[in-house]
């Protein structure tokens, strides 16, 4: 059964640099790979997606300009975050869905890791 696993997460200061890796455990037919984010008290938020048919990027608007996603080879896609800031402090999860269209909401993904902590604090 396929698995995604996160790495990356870590305690950094505000203005510094993450960049978390989601790994694919095998190749398989998804389409979209996706980055959302959640914090204690609030709703699973989408940050960011990229195709894997044809590496086409999409950003929440909290975290454009300064996120990147990138798709690193067929199992693997990395999230560079930089200029962090408190407020990006939440859990992380890749998520992965068959459909190649955007999905920005969490109902859609079939499939998710199983998150990574992204602490910004001085």
């Amino acid at each position: 059964q396929v698995q995604l696993i996160e790495s990356g997460g870590g305690l950094v200061q505000p203005g510094g640099s993450l960049r978390l890796t989601c790994a694919s455990t095998h190749t398989d037919s998804r389409n979209w790979m996706s980055w959302f984010r959640q914090s204690p008290g609030n709703e699973r938020e989408f940050v960011a997606g990229v195709s894997t048919t044809n590496d086409s990027a999409y950003y929440g608007n909290k975290v454009k300009g300064r996120f990147s996603i990138s798709r690193d080879n067929a199992n693997t896609v990395s999230l560079q975050m930089n200029n962090l800031r408190n407020e990006d402090t939440a859990v992380y999860y890749c998520a992965a869905r068959r459909s190649s269209r955007l999905a920005v909401t969490p109902d859609p993904y079939d499939l998710w890791g199983q998150g990574t902590q992204v602490t910004v604090s001085s």
